[in-house]
């Protein structure tokens, strides 16, 4: 479990890093809703998504405690932002790739000078070979979604739609793993309790 105090301290170590990003105001979607919507402009993060909050507050945490390596397993957005923070930081970073991964993610995970390593198909093959690279060298794995540090690094965001918009009714998060939503909702309910938080995810992958 996190806190807004979590939270808040990852706020200010991702800083240097990480942009704040505008919310933007969809007119199609607030006229077909009846309502003002916004969408949350994460594409415009270096690496293009969310992700690099978290990463960026997981990475800076284990070089601070001694790390000179780190690995992640991912087929996309979360092995961009550990290569990238990695590269930032001066130190090597591996990420596993399932062994059909588009090729253009993984030229972008070379393009900030990770190495990439093609293992398995799925997630129960690449973290735990993620996990064994790491050990192997000392390093540090870089969970997706499940550690406190990631949680709160992808909970600014919370913070930030606080900021922009005062008078927030409701907050569309997207759920995959979880480490979004655990984030966002601990800085929204800890600082306003009233605003709802709403968790959406696919119809045919609902398994939250």
């Amino acid at each position: 479990m996190i806190r807004l105090e979590q939270v808040k301290e990852a706020r200010q170590q991702i800083a240097d890093v990480v942009r704040v990003t505008p919310l933007l105001n969809s007119e199609q979607l607030s006229l077909r809703c009846g309502n003002d919507i916004y969408l949350k402009a994460e594409h415009l993060q270096k690496t293009g998504s969310f992700k690099i909050r978290g990463a960026t507050n997981k990475v800076k945490q284990a070089v601070s405690a001694g790390a000179a390596y780190v690995t992640a397993a991912s087929s996309g957005n979360h092995g961009q932002a550990v290569a990238y923070i990695a590269q930032r930081l001066g130190i090597p970073a591996t990420i596993v790739v399932p062994e059909d991964a588009a090729q253009c993610k993984i030229d972008a995970i070379r393009s900030y000078r990770g190495a990439v390593e093609k293992y398995g198909y799925t997630s129960a093959e690449r973290l735990p070979r993620a996990k064994e690279l790491a050990a192997s060298e000392n390093g540090v794995y870089i969970p997706p979604y499940d550690d406190p540090s990631i949680m709160a690094g992808q909970g600014t965001i919370g913070l930030e739609i606080l900021e922009q918009l005062s008078d927030v009714d409701a907050i569309i998060v997207p759920i995959g793993g979880g480490g979004l939503i655990s984030g966002i909702l601990t800085a929204v309910k800890e600082s306003r309790p009233k605003v709802r938080v709403i968790g959406v995810e696919p119809a045919l992958a609902n398994d939250t």
